[in-house]
């Protein structure tokens, strides 16, 4: 069974010289055009079964945030259709979803109530997603007084918390220390082993060959490659070293 399916799918964005441009645009009875088309993402395919482990690798730029948001409905593509089947958890962005002036508290309940979820089953899950986060004292205090590494531990654990179907990540353990890192990748082998679907986007190769058994490289928002782990890695790696190359 699939838990996504990407048909045909595209993004753009209109891109203008400068302010003016969109004006012009807007107001122009023959509707000449000022701006440029930037294809984010462009014509992809793809089909992601229920319980895989999947990995997205490309650099800056490449279109991995516009597939990833594209999947969480968080976006919606210029042409093509995206089919999701299962309950979903979003971490795309540190913070994300949360409000930077409420407290870290009050912040469980805002993005379960954005999720649908009653306060009764927040209210039984604020224990678990407490003692993961090990924020303490500073649970009461504004979001927007936080670290980096703060958000990622509130983020992390109170997505995992509610028990979703596919969770999708996207460089999430690049902050925050080793230990939580490391505590954050057990509770993931935990989703695994439960069958749980993992779209997980990540600059750490080796967490993408460790975690993931498939590996979806995109590059300049197509689909370069999609295989097994090592293949693709290997291949990305080959790309970076002949690109380093031809700078020098």
């Amino acid at each position: 069974m699939k838990a996504v399916r990407l048909i045909n799918i595209s993004k753009f964005y209109k891109l203008y010289d400068s302010p003016s441009d969109r004006i012009k645009e807007m107001l122009n009875p023959f509707g000449r055009r000022y701006h440029k088309e930037f294809y984010a993402i462009k014509d992809i395919n793809l089909e992601i079964s229920k319980g895989e482990k999947v990995g997205i690798i490309g650099r800056n730029g490449s279109g991995k945030s516009t597939l990833l948001k594209i999947i969480s409905g968080i976006t919606i593509p210029t042409a093509g259709k995206a089919e999701v089947d299962g309950q979903l958890s979003t971490l795309l962005e540190l913070g994300s979803g949360f409000n930077p002036y409420y407290t870290g508290y009050e912040n469980i309940y805002f993005y379960g109530l954005v999720l649908g979820i009653s306060k009764k089953e927040m209210n039984e899950k604020l224990p678990s997603i407490l003692e993961f986060a090990e924020l303490g004292e500073y649970i009461n205090q504004p979001l927007r007084t936080y670290s980096r590494g703060m958000k990622s531990k509130l983020a992390f654990s109170v997505a995992i918390s509610i028990d979703p179907d596919i969770l999708i990540l996207d460089e999430v353990f690049a902050v925050g220390d080793e230990f939580f890192r490391k505590k954050s990748l057990l509770k993931l082998e935990e989703l695994w082993a439960m069958g749980k679907t993992i779209i997980m986007a990540s600059h750490s190769l080796n967490n993408i060959q460790t975690y993931c058994d498939r590996v979806i490289w995109i590059h300049k928002g197509r689909v370069e490659d999609d295989a097994g782990p090592t293949s693709v890695v290997e291949r990305y790696k080959e790309m970076k070293i002949r690109s380093t190359q031809n700078i020098q």
